[in-house]
């Protein structure tokens, strides 16, 4: 496969020195147990709006036993799910969307270029494209094992009405 270029240069990234450890990422993640998808984050830049961390995908995976059996694959969704928990990280950490959570509002331009298997790291990239305040953020996205992109695209996140998802909880 042609290497593909990277959305920024990742060669003076410390990776054995995460700025945000699975306890920070939780401060503004909700995310919890097998759906936390980013075991680290090692760079954040908000002048130029980037971030990098990693995904360490171990053999104790959920969904290993069935997908696929003989021949784990990491999922393409899941694959993604990192990639938009690593972008909500970014967001939620600098406030840039001014909401209490962020979610999906769509994905564009997606590409699988190569599997990911247990035993990998999944460096996540992203670059936030566009913010805007209580409405959605834009973000370009990549995913890299061993210096190849196997996963690209873009993610659009959107805020998620938490109180009101609670209201209509306890009005149920």
């Amino acid at each position: 496969m042609a290497s593909k270029q990277l959305l920024f240069d990742i060669s003076n990234i410390d990776f054995d020195n995460p700025i945000a450890d699975i306890d920070e990422i939780r401060r503004y993640n909700p995310q919890r147990a097998e759906m936390e998808q980013v075991t680290a984050i090692v760079f954040a830049d908000l002048d130029e709006q980037i971030c990098a961390g990693y995904k360490d995908v171990s053999r104790d995976e959920f969904w290993i036993r069935g997908h696929m059996p003989n021949m784990p694959l990491m999922p393409g969704v899941i694959m993604l799910e990192a990639a938009a928990q690593l972008s909500s990280y970014f967001t939620q950490r600098y406030d840039l969307l001014g909401a209490a959570m962020v979610g999906f509002g769509g994905l564009e331009r997606v590409r699988f270029r190569d599997p990911v298997i247990p035993g990998d790291r999944l460096i996540l990239l992203c670059k936030l494209l566009k913010a805007r305040r209580n409405r959605m953020i834009v973000s370009q996205f990549q995913g890299v094992v061993n210096e190849s992109v196997v996963v690209e695209g873009e993610l659009k996140g959107i805020p998620i009405p938490v109180d009101a998802l609670k209201q209509h909880e306890q009005d149920a």
